[in-house]
């Protein structure tokens, strides 16, 4: 489904029915990453799956891009659904939004799920790296960042054995636009550092992390998890940064199993 959202076309899925949970991508793929976790939940769940700005079917326009600005894009869409509240999932990119999305819609949200990311703001060097990222983007293509990106995505084993899955996520980078591309880059760099966030963060949280994961490393889920209060930490074991396509069960359980302790109950 697509609809126009801040003055730019948003796709977006919307399937089943019950407590909503929105989920949001990582950088440079799209909505078609959490299929696992769709066909998983939704017959207990309604299922919101959004391509980000500059991803998948929306639109990349080429200009200006802000973590906050995907973030209010989100918020226009559930205002557009109807929902006033969700359980957020954001996995990588995508939980860098929910930090966004929180400090300004905080009411919004009934639970988090902040899978393989981080609340640290990007280093001077992690800054640079985006920089020559977005250059490479530029001047070679897509299939260049898919070079890249790949072995920060999966680990060895799975690169190793299972290449229909790697090829999947290939294709999906490799048909991505360079203007988004560059654009989500730019607003990953500038994003403020969300460590000060952590203590005031009220809802339930759960964190997932592969322990493979060397983009962002048990270490940095650690650190959110002692910081959010009341906060759950899963390490998902033969997994890197993808774990719900690396674990796809594992992790569509333990978002189903945080969700239905947030479910209004059934009276019987």
């Amino acid at each position: 489904m697509k609809t126009q959202i801040n003055g730019i076309t948003i796709a977006y899925s919307d399937r089943g029915t019950g407590l909503p949970i929105v989920f949001l991508h990582a950088f440079p793929v799209n909505r078609t990453m959490w299929a696992p976790q769709e066909e998983a939940l939704c017959s207990q769940f309604r299922i919101i799956t959004i391509d980000l700005r500059g991803h998948g079917e929306s639109d990349a326009p080429l200009w200006r891009y802000t973590l906050e600005q995907s973030a209010d894009d989100v918020c226009a869409l559930l205002d557009q659904l109807a929902i006033q509240q969700a359980v957020f999932v954001g996995l990588s990119m995508g939980g860098y939004i929910l930090f966004a999305f929180y400090r300004r819609y905080a009411a919004r949200v009934k639970g988090l799920i902040l899978a393989d990311t981080k609340a640290q703001a990007d280093t001077t060097e992690g800054k640079e790296g985006r920089f020559q990222m977005a250059q490479t983007a530029y001047k070679k293509g897509p299939s260049a960042i898919a070079d890249i990106m790949l072995p920060k995505l999966f680990s060895p084993a799975t690169i190793k054995t299972r290449p229909a899955l790697v090829q999947q996520v290939r294709t999906i980078i490799e048909n991505s636009q360079i203007s988004g591309i560059a654009g989500g880059l730019r607003a990953m760099a500038q994003r403020l550092d969300s460590i000060p966030l952590l203590s005031q963060i009220t809802c339930p949280t759960q964190i997932i992390v592969g322990e493979l994961d060397q983009a962002t490393p048990p270490s940095d889920a650690k650190l959110m998890a002692d910081q959010i209060p009341n906060a759950r930490l899963a390490i998902i074991s033969n997994a890197a940064h993808l774990t719900n396509l690396e674990q796809p069960e594992a992790f569509s359980q333990i978002v189903a199993a945080f969700a239905s302790e947030l479910a209004p109950k059934k009276h019987s």
